[in-house]
Formats: C-alpha cells, sequence, structure tokens
C-alpha cells in the first residue's frame, strides 16, 4: 500500500471521528435542552425521589461535566442506564434490537446489490428492446416508492388478504416482508445506475478493441466490461446501507420488529433520553463508518482515481 493511499485513509479516518463526535455533542445538548425531565411522564413522585433518581443517573451534575463523563463513559463502551427500561443499560438494549436490524439491513443489502447488478445488466445488454422497457417501468415505479409505502402494501397483500407470510417480525418467517421492502428501493436505483454505466464501458475504445481481437461478447463483457461498472454501485453502497438503517425505523414498526427502529420510538414515548441519545448516535456512527470503508472501496476498485 503506497504512502499517498495511507494518507488518504487517515484524512478519511479522522474526518469520520469528527463527525462522530460532532454527532454526539449536538446529540447530547439538544436533549439536555429539553425542558421536561426523563423521569416526568412516570407516576407522580416525590422531589426527593427525582433527586435520588437523577443524582442516579448523573443528572443533578453541570451540563459540561455530564457531556465528559458521556465522552469518557462512550470510550469505554457504556451508554449509561435506561431509565425506561429500569435495570438494562443502554448497550444492551441497542446491542439486542441491532441483532435484528442488521440481519433486515445485511440482507437487503446484498439482495438490493445481486438483483440491480443483474437486472440493470440484463437492460444494457438488451437496450431499447421489449425486456429492457419493462425493467425501466418497473424501476422507476419502485425508485418514487417510498419503503414504508411499500411495507404497508405488502404487509395488506401478503399477510393480510393472502395470508402467505406473517405480519409480526417476531414470529418466524416474519423478516421476509421488512426485507423486501427495504431492498426494493436500492435494487431499483442499483439498476438504473448498472444499466447506465454497462452502456457507457460498453462504448469505450478498449471494448472495441477487444471485439476487433476476436474477443467474444461473453468474453467482452464478463473479462473487460463488468468489472468496470462498480464503481458507481460501490460508490451508491455506503449511503444506501444508510438509506435501508434509517428506513428501517419505520418498516420495523409497520411489521413490529423488535429492532433499533421500534426501540427507538419506544425511547420517545417513555422519554428515555440515554436510550434516545445511544440510538441515535450508535445509527449515526455506523452510517459513518460504512461511508468511510465505501470511500476505500471505491479506491480500491478504481486505482486511477485521484486522492488529492
Amino acid at each position: 500500500m503506497s504512502s499517498k493511499m495511507l494518507t488518504y485513509i487517515l484524512k478519511r479516518f479522522l474526518m469520520a471521528l469528527l463527525t462522530i463526535f460532532l454527532v454526539i455533542a449536538i446529540t447530547f445538548f439538544v436533549m439536555h435542552a429539553i425542558p421536561a425531565s426523563p423521569f416526568s411522564s412516570e407516576k407522580a413522585k416525590s422531589d426527593a425521589v427525582i433527586a435520588a433518581l437523577e443524582a442516579k443517573y448523573g443528572f443533578d451534575k453541570p451540563v459540561t461535566v455530564q457531556f465528559w463523563n458521556y465522552l469518557v463513559n462512550i470510550l469505554h463502551g457504556d451508554f449509561g442506564l435506561s431509565t425506561g427500561w429500569v435495570g438494562n443499560t443502554v448497550i444492551e438494549l441497542i446491542m439486542g434490537g441491532f441483532s435484528y436490524s442488521a440481519r433486515i439491513g445485511f440482507t437487503a443489502g446484498v439482495i438490493a446489490i445481486v438483483l440491480g447488478v443483474i437486472l440493470g445488466s440484463v437492460a444494457a445488454l438488451r437496450r431499447d428492446k421489449f425486456l429492457d422497457k419493462i425493467i425501466q417501468v418497473i424501476t422507476t415505479a419502485l425508485v418514487s416508492m417510498p419503503s414504508f409505502v411499500m411495507a404497508t402494501i405488502l404487509l395488506l397483500v401478503f399477510a393480510l388478504q393472502l395470508n402467505w407470510l406473517p405480519s409480526l417480525g417476531n414470529q418466524p418467517g416474519g423478516l421476509v416482508l421488512p426485507i423486501i421492502s427495504l431492498s426494493l428501493y436500492p435494487m431499483a436505483y442499483v439498476t438504473k445506475l448498472q444499466r447506465s454505466s454497462l452502456l457507457d464501458v460498453l462504448g469505450q475504445d478498449y471494448i472495441r478493441t477487444a471485439r476487433a481481437k476476436g474477443v467474444s461478447n461473453t468474453g467482452v463483457i464478463f473479462r473487460h466490461a463488468l468489472k468496470n461498472t462498480l464503481t458507481p454501485v460501490i460508490t451508491y453502497a455506503g449511503p444506501m446501507m444508510a438509506y435501508i438503517l434509517t428506513g428501517s425505523m419505520v418498516v420495523e414498526n409497520i411489521f413490529s420488529v423488535p429492532g433499533l427502529g421500534r426501540l427507538f420510538t419506544n425511547s420517545m414515548l417513555r422519554t428515555d433520553y440515554m436510550m434516545i441519545m445511544g440510538v441515535t448516535i450508535f445509527l449515526a456512527t455506523m452510517i459513518i463508518l460504512m461511508n468511510f470503508l465505501g470511500d476505500i472501496l471505491y479506491k480500491v476498485v478504481d486505482p486511477r482515481i485521484d486522492l488529492s
């Protein structure tokens, strides 16, 4: 690995750390600017009880001291205690919800990329033919439809009307519909990216040269064209996972999946500041790190990119 590449990775990593710090700071101070107490939504308590609870959770200290302690604790993997789920730590609840969200997000992402590359390649190779037009119509419709609308339609049709799949995410097979809901939009977008990218590559001089040398059409496509069409797809992979993670917040609630989305919604209903901050920071960190990895893979796939 060249020194220029190492410098680029270091710069991107430091920018990612700075972004994570800003997310933590903004989330922390916004939550502490809310006038309501995390204990105000519960049954009436005496001032002495509220003071004892605030001391237990560290809310009795100055905000700057609380922020410093919060930063130190986060570095040790400690996001504090949940005020909504008494007796549980924030990180334990996040990890429990993330086990569902990760399965949904990873599976939906793989499906979106694999099917998107295949359909985009087929559309490009059958340009202006009937199959290309069908794929274009379907992908255009899917791109214009938000994930929560698609989730509602799938729930009504396949769960309630046809009764083919369960409507609840915690039942056997219950993650199928959430995965499909989250994969359709990015799959359609990847299809469009792959189609335009492959059409552009097939018009390059080196492709015409390969064909002039007698390379078969299959060889041209698989040995020369496809590997050079993945750069836009990899560039989109980071934002795609961000879309899937944020979109899952609503989809998980529609299908009652016990993931991060449902956890976040319930924490807002319970005024659980520590959980709201924990989930927000955790998701933001995941998105930032995925974009960081996407930037690195972008350069690895296409070494011609100028790192300056």
